[in-house]
């Protein structure tokens, strides 16, 4: 069973930049679909941003329109790790972020079509 551990969650000032990391041990990686999601006390979580199979011609991307034009999710193959760039980050965007695998080959918007779940890193943009 793969096993995910984020990191890179930190407090910045609003307009600030953070990086996440999902780095995945076990299982195959190259298989999965990746996503990120976030989610407040007491909410359910959010879907924030997705990146699907590489391919040779194509990568199928997917971002929650709060966060498109501004995230970008990535992925490498060769380090079973994704990667969530945070620039110009504003104070709802406060959350723990969580990394997640789900079946592939698509982006994959919703909870239900993941199976595995990192325990989250806390991001917080203050004014």
């Amino acid at each position: 069973q793969p096993q995910l551990v984020e990191s890179g969650g930190g407090a910045v000032q609003a307009g600030g930049s953070l990086k996440l990391s999902c780095r995945v041990q076990g299982g195959t990686f190259y298989t999965y679909t990746m996503g990120w999601f976030r989610r407040t006390p007491g909410k359910s979580r959010e879907f924030v941003a997705s990146i699907g199979l590489s391919t040779r011609t194509n990568r199928c991307l997917s971002y929650a329109d709060s966060v498109k034009g501004r995230f970008t999710v990535s992925r490498d193959d060769n380090k079973n790790t994704s990667e969530l760039t945070m620039p110009s980050l504003k104070p709802e965007d406060s959350d723990s972020y969580y990394c997640t695998e789900g079946a592939g080959p698509a982006a994959r918007t919703t909870e239900q079509e993941y199976s595995y779940w990192g325990q989250g890193t806390q991001v917080t943009a203050s004014t």
